[in-house]
């Protein structure tokens, strides 16, 4: 038997949901006579020890909140990482909270469901514990993501919004070949960017050319790598909308290794407003997308749950669950201009 033993593997072995085995922990009442001594034989034979805290959950009294990261390389280097663990670090410490950070992986199983309540910050390869922290009615909020096959609420940045107001402000300016460096398409955020991008490309009337459509993974590697495809063609783009700032940075410094000039032979355009979009010898035009305030909402919206009794059974009833998008903002600086 593995020496640690978690409510997942007492659900398999009894045939039952995670949510089922919580129920029976936790003595409620409406679990059916049959199932409960199945549940109860498997965490014998298991030797499954309940976590006390994961019983106080039940109760209401963890004032814990999980954030639960998705696993990739650099994940503290990003941007978004740190801005979502800093704005949910404020907000948790104005309502008396704690905080816990979980970064999920393919070889972690368990949930920490000793927190009263959890954030997933992206569902990306995690969307089996959310499911799994869905059915057992944990507290679970998503942020940068929209769910739709769960009920859950959900906070995300209006990315193909943001995404169409970069291309149409680079069509103003007259741009008509204007090429995108996507992020990794396997998110939300970046899926949505690369149709804003294509929306706002046939809104206005143009032609979506395939070669100036190339995709990234959010790493700088990837951008120098789309940013040389781009510049090698014979009828290169006068304009690239890049779906991060860092991977746009890397752009132009891979287009001034090649000798074009940003803004004059190509403009460049990112997304985030981070720090580093302005600390470069050309000021990164991009959009602001308001991650603080996400994080701020998405913490205030599950301690309400957590303090709302009725509210923690949320995912167990016939209720609306909130889904919202928060907007953004364009902002200009010196990387773009009008064609020559």
């Amino acid at each position: 038997m593995k020496s640690s033993v978690n409510i997942f593997d007492v659900a398999k072995f009894a045939g039952v949901s995670p949510a089922t085995v919580s129920r029976v922990i936790n003595g409620n009442p409406k679990v059916k006579p049959d199932t409960r001594k199945k549940v109860e034989e498997a965490i014998k034979r298991l030797r499954y020890h309940p976590n006390v805290s994961a019983q106080r959950l039940a109760g209401g009294k963890s004032k814990t909140v999980a954030v639960v990261l998705p696993h990739y390389e650099g994940v503290f280097f990003s941007y978004y990482a740190v801005e979502i663990l800093r704005g949910v670090g404020i907000a948790c410490d104005a309502l008396g909270l704690d905080l816990l950070l979980y970064v999920a992986n393919k070889s972690r199983k368990d949930l920490p469901i000793s927190a009263g309540g959890l954030i997933f910050a992206d569902v990306l390869s995690q969307y089996n514990y959310l499911k799994n922290a869905v059915d057992m009615g944990l507290p679970t909020i998503v942020i940068n993501s929209i769910v739709d096959d769960l009920p859950v609420n959900c906070f995300a940045i209006d990315n193909r919004g943001g995404a169409k107001d970069a291309v149409s402000y680079l069509i103003s300016l007259e741009h008509k070949k204007i090429a995108h460096i996507t992020g990794d398409l396997k998110t939300q955020a970046a899926a949505d960017r690369l149709s804003g991008y294509r929306e706002a490309i046939l809104k206005a009337g143009l032609e979506i050319n395939p070669n100036y459509v190339q995709e990234g993974d959010f790493s700088r590697l990837s951008a120098r790598l789309a940013a040389e495809k781009l510049v090698r063609l014979n009828d290169r783009p006068t304009a690239i909308f890049v779906a991060s700032d860092d991977m746009a940075l890397e752009v132009i410094s891979t287009l001034k290794d090649h000798g074009v000039n940003v803004p004059r032979d190509i403009s460049i355009i990112g997304f985030d407003d981070s720090p580093s979009a302005v600390q470069g010898h050309i000021p990164l035009s991009t959009v602001k997308q308001p991650l603080l305030e996400m994080a701020r909402e998405a913490v205030e919206e599950l301690h309400r749950i957590i303090e709302n009794k009725k509210g923690r059974q949320i995912y167990m009833q016939n209720v609306m669950p909130h889904k919202v998008f928060l907007h953004t903002e364009l902002i200009i600086r010196s990387s773009c201009q009008p064609p020559v």
